[in-house]
């Protein structure tokens, strides 16, 4: 058997960190311990009926069955475009500014591959969802950390970027509400990141993946409600969170049309677009959004007052968290992310996610999925009590 060696730039990639989570599940599983899972955010509430209608009377259209067109159907790109006025009162170009995505991770990963050349600089946030980093390797770009700290409301301080870096930097990344801090971020903000991006001479990537899961009336912004945005960014959107379609893996990406057009020539190389059954399932989502979102807010906005009102019962002082389906949590006095993790899966069969998984500015951190029942989230608060505090 010849040796398998493997890329350098596979080499440089952090174990990936949902796979190590689920192998931990899966041995507590065939151990037979109820595990109550907090550790991955997968929507546990199905796809509405709507939508898998949709699918279901796309499916059985034979012309839906060929390749999907390199820009995806003019329907989508339509009802895309729609969907950023109704909800943000922003204007795209469907020709030249949208592109469907096979779910905004792909996107995500591979846009670097566009515009990023061996030796060029990527700030990304720390602690972040992991494609920001993976994505920046395989391109052979250099990972520049910014780090989101509490003190700074887990916002990156742009003015703390080494500027002896600023020349090589060619991309930054932004995800508010964020993933996996739960922070979330106004307009004067990203009125900063756009200056910043345009006197740098920097795309802007803006994951807005969770945009659409807050509470308490607070609705997150677009950075394309900010003026100038549209000569440095790119926004990625995705279905799964907003319409329990993880699995179905549909998102676009909207924005500066040079950006766009470098993206989808990434992915016309890569990819064959998005199963057009979907897509047409996708328009019933977006065409539909304003009846479904409601309910959606509604029971995430329960489970998160009961979970963290448990959990702050307990002597925690855990934030109530404005948006996204997370609740980030300092872990207690002599335990590391590592630590407590383990601690919670070993005595109260509760999987969490350890902060320093999603960079090292993570580390004291210990992420928790509200995507489970509120009598499971009770149940979980119960344990930590019982068994841990």
């Amino acid at each position: 058997m010849i040796k398998m060696e493997r890329s350098e730039r596979l080499k440089r990639l952090p174990p990936y960190l949902f796979v190590e989570i689920d192998k931990a599940k899966k041995k507590a599983r065939d151990a037979g311990r109820d595990i109550i899972d907090l550790g991955v955010g997968d929507p546990d509430i199905p796809t509405p009926n709507f939508i898998i209608d949709a699918l279901h009377k796309a499916a059985k259209d034979p012309s839906t069955h060929r390749y999907a067109l390199d820009q995806g159907l003019p329907e989508f790109r339509n009802a895309a475009v729609k969907w950023l006025k109704r909800r943000f009162g922003v204007d795209m170009d469907a020709e030249t500014e949208v592109h469907p995505l096979i779910g905004s991770k792909e996107g995500i990963a591979h846009i670097p591959l566009a515009f990023i050349n061996p030796g060029d600089a990527v700030l990304v946030p720390d602690p972040c969802y992991p494609p920001y980093r993976s994505g920046t390797i395989f391109a052979g770009g250099e990972v520049v950390p910014m780090p989101l700290r509490a003190e700074h409301n887990f916002l990156p301080d742009l003015k703390a970027v080494n500027h002896h870096l600023l020349h090589k930097v060619r991309m930054l990344f932004i995800n508010y509400p964020n993933n996996p801090t739960a922070a979330t971020c106004d307009k004067k903000f990203l009125k900063d990141v756009v200056e910043f991006a345009r006197k740098h001479n920097i795309i802007v990537c803006c994951d807005a993946a969770y945009s659409e899961i807050a509470f308490d009336g607070f609705k997150p912004p677009s950075i394309f409600e900010v003026e100038g945005a549209k000569d440095v960014a790119v926004e990625f959107h995705s279905l799964s969170k907003t319409f329990n379609m993880t699995g179905w893996r549909m998102g676009f990406a909207a924005g500066n049309s040079q950006v766009i057009e470098g993206l989808a020539k990434v992915k016309a190389n890569i990819d064959s677009g998005v199963f057009s059954a979907i897509q047409k399932a996708g328009i019933a989502a977006l065409d539909n959004y304003e009846k479904h979102i409601g309910s959606v807010i509604r029971l995430y906005e329960e489970r998160r007052n009961l979970f963290v009102d448990g959990l702050n019962s307990l002597g925690w002082n855990v934030p109530k968290p404005k948006a996204t389906f997370y609740v980030w949590v300092k872990v207690p006095p002599r335990y590391t992310s590592v630590t407590f993790a383990a601690a919670l899966l070993e005595k109260c069969d509760i999987v969490a996610t350890p902060g320093n998984g999603f960079g090292d500015a993570g580390e004291g951190y210990v992420r928790m999925a509200i995507t489970v029942d509120k009598k499971r989230l009770a149940e979980a608060v119960d344990r930590i009590k019982k068994r841990l505090v």
